[in-house]
């Protein structure tokens, strides 16, 4: 039985050529890998030995020979290939041991692996009757098996060769986005999704579902820490991530304590405070109702007093926090056993989305706030507060990650009401309003999209609202602008729509 070991990761390595030499296997190896042997001690034949030719062009060609690829590729139940490898004096190989350049740290021209992936290729080509490894990790399930059956099965070659050939494509696509030089809208996408984890079920209980990471990079779920409850499920991952989004936007742009409330992708309250304990009273204060059963986002750490406060709480499916002090998990444990209790670093930025439409995909960059504060623009006469500025720009944020139509008001830096999903922009405003009661009453309110009557915005009027942003830019902006000064309403117009499906 004959090996060709060529890995460029080393780690493993010598307990592998070991383990294969002491059940008898010869062993060819090329470049880097038949010096490590050497140093280890480890006999085996140099690739140049085998095929009769050095390697060239700096080690660019050292396998590429048909001594090496017509004793991978060889099918042993064919005859006719049994007597070209005779009349060649080609002797079979019967496991590739290969992993590539590592071009994703540090790609370059030099990093694209040739040799490599066809080596690879080759061997998962016939995984009939050879085995290929490309990752150090299956190293002791390859030996074990060759230790007490004396080959591997039909089943593990199988296996192997599905792993090297989505070793070569995800290798392969990452190439063609280098190649792409960060083009937002290439003409090809090639996404490699990683399975990171099986969930209970997806969506709804009849459905399959599973979390995987994109193009194998690791994201802040893969660091997040679930310190109790029951597991995560489809709908609990993707709400959590909207909260916890949403609360390092809110912390990072007011410099202050923030605690977001989420339910169903919406935020149901959201608060920036002095402290976290007042930030979390007035998030919950937004919708109590709507918070049991959803999502809190504390951007930072649960101390005993927030742990008390948010234990008193309505029961929440998901708390997640920077940090949570041990007197304060042992309390939200005690009282809240079915809550999962998470502890994360900050989420990575939003990158490009990707969404399905039936057998098409449409393909966005992620939406952020573009346009600053200092290019929005007051329209109306009145003027707002300093106070109503910092509720317009809580305001501005909470809706634009709200589902569209959407608005809401905010009151002394607290979300008052929050008007999501609706087909028309008046019944969002109704919404809002409703559910802030008279907590409306000289606060701000936000619109993702612009007025394109004043009907939306006199609902916010008599609702007590002093001071309402919105993108502007429709035809009807003089109407909206007029009912705004006749209703003694500060108007700002951001320039930016912010819809959300």
């Amino acid at each position: 039985m004959r090996a060709l070991l060529s890995v460029y990761d080393k780690d493993g390595l010598a307990g592998l050529a070991a383990g294969l030499a002491d059940l008898g296997w010869e062993l060819l190896a090329s470049g880097n890998t038949a010096a490590a042997l050497a140093e280890s001690g480890i006999a085996h034949r140099a690739v140049s030995d085998v095929t009769g030719a050095p390697e060239i062009l700096g080690g660019r060609v050292k396998t590429l020979h048909p001594a090496i690829h017509g004793g991978i590729l060889a099918d042993r139940s064919v005859p006719g290939h049994l007597a070209d490898l005779d009349a060649q004096g080609i002797e079979p190989i019967d496991l590739v041991v290969c992993n590539l350049y590592p071009f994703r740290s540090d790609p370059s021209v030099e990093l694209i692996d040739i040799g490599g992936p066809t080596m690879v290729r080759a061997a998962a080509k016939n995984f009939a009757h050879v085995g290929v490894v490309v990752s150090p990790a299956d190293y002791p399930g390859v030996l074990d098996e060759l230790r007490a059956d004396g080959s591997l099965s039909d089943e593990t070659r199988r296996r192997l060769a599905r792993a090297a050939f989505a070793h070569t494509a995800s290798y392969d696509a990452a190439i063609v986005r280098w190649l792409d030089d960060d083009e937002l809208l290439p003409e090809t996408i090639h996404l490699t999704l990683e399975r990171a984890e099986v969930l209970r079920y997806g969506e709804n209980p009849h459905q399959h579902g599973a979390r995987y990471r994109v193009d194998g990079r690791p994201t802040w779920w893969d660091e997040m820490v679930q310190h109790s409850g029951t597991a995560l499920s489809y709908l609990n991952l993707f709400d959590t991530d909207a909260a916890w989004r949403l609360v390092h936007e809110l912390s990072s742009d007011a410099a202050r304590p923030a605690v977001a409330i989420i339910k169903h992708a919406n935020p149901c309250g959201a608060a920036i405070a002095p402290d976290l304990v007042e930030a979390y009273r007035l998030a919950l204060d937004c919708d109590p109702l709507s918070a049991f059963g959803g999502i809190v986002a504390v951007a930072g750490t649960i101390d005993a007093a927030l742990g008390e406060a948010i234990a008193a709480g309505p029961q929440a499916d998901v708390i997640v926090a920077a940090a949570i002090e041990p007197d304060a998990l042992a309390r939200l444990i005690a009282r809240r056993k079915a809550t999962r209790l998470l502890t994360a670093p900050a989420p990575e930025p939003a990158g490009t989305q990707v969404r399905s439409i039936g057998g098409s995909a449409l393909v966005q960059e992620a939406d952020r706030i573009v346009v600053p504060r200092s290019d929005w623009r007051v329209v109306t006469k009145v003027q707002p507060t300093d106070e109503q500025w910092r509720d317009l720009v809580l305001a501005w944020r909470v809706c634009a990650r709200t589902m569209s139509n959407a608005v809401v008001t905010v009151t002394g830096g607290q979300a008052s009401g929050i008007g999501a999903g609706q087909q028309s922009r008046v019944g969002a405003a109704e919404i809002a309003v409703a559910k802030a009661g008279d907590r409306a009453k000289g606060g701000a309110g936000a619109s993702d999209a612009f007025f394109p009557f004043p009907d939306g915005l006199e609902v916010l009027a008599r609702a007590g609202v002093a001071a309402v942003i919105h993108p502007g830019g429709s035809v009807g902006d003089a109407a909206v602008i007029e009912a705004a000064d006749a209703a003694g309403i500060a108007l700002v117009a951001t320039g930016e729509r912010h819809f959300r499906h």
